[in-house]
C-alpha cells in the first residue's frame, strides 16, 4: 500500500527542515490534535498514539542530508516506512512530500488507508510549525 501526502511548501531552507525532521522530538509539533501520547525513546526513536488507534513506534532508518528522511515501524507486525522527500525550491523555500509505504494484507489495507492518508496529510500541513 502506497500513499502520498500533497506537496507542501514551507518558507525555510531544506537544511533547516532536514535538521528539524532528524530531531525526532520535533514530530510532536506535526501530530494531529487528537494525539493521546507522544514519547521520545531515544534520538532515533519515538512512540505516539492517536485516540482510538494503537500506539506506533517509529525509528529513523535513513537520512540523506537536505534531501530525504525515512522513518520505519519498530515492530515487524505492521511493516511500513514513512519517507519525507525535500526539494529545495529557493534558498528559503522547500517543498515537502510525505510518502507512506506499507506491507499489509488487503483487509488491513482497506481499514487503515483512510486514517493513514489523513494522518500523513496532517503531518505535511503542519510542516510550517517546525
Amino acid at each position: 500500500m502506497n500513499l502520498e501526502s500533497p506537496k507542501v511548501t514551507v518558507d525555510k531552507s531544506a537544511e533547516y527542515i532536514f535538521n528539524a525532521l532528524t530531531d525526532v522530538k520535533n514530530f510532536e509539533k506535526l501530530m494531529p490534535e487528537n494525539i493521546a501520547k507522544f514519547e521520545v525513546i531515544d534520538e532515533n526513536c519515538f512512540e505516539f498514539g492517536l485516540k482510538g488507534m494503537p500506539e506506533i513506534k517509529l525509528v529513523k532508518k535513513e537520512a540523506i542530508p537536505n534531501d530525504k528522511i525515512v522513518l520505519g515501524a519498530a515492530s515487524s507486525k505492521l511493516p511500513f516506512t514513512l519517507t519525507g522527500i525535500l526539494t529545495e525550491l529557493d534558498v528559503e523555500k522547500t517543498e515537502i512530500q510525505l510518502q507512506f509505504e506499507g506491507d499489509f494484507n488487503p483487509m488491513m489495507a482497506m481499514m487503515v488507508k483512510g486514517p493513514i492518508g489523513k494522518f500523513i496529510e496532517t503531518l505535511a500541513q503542519n510542516m510550517n510549525k517546525l
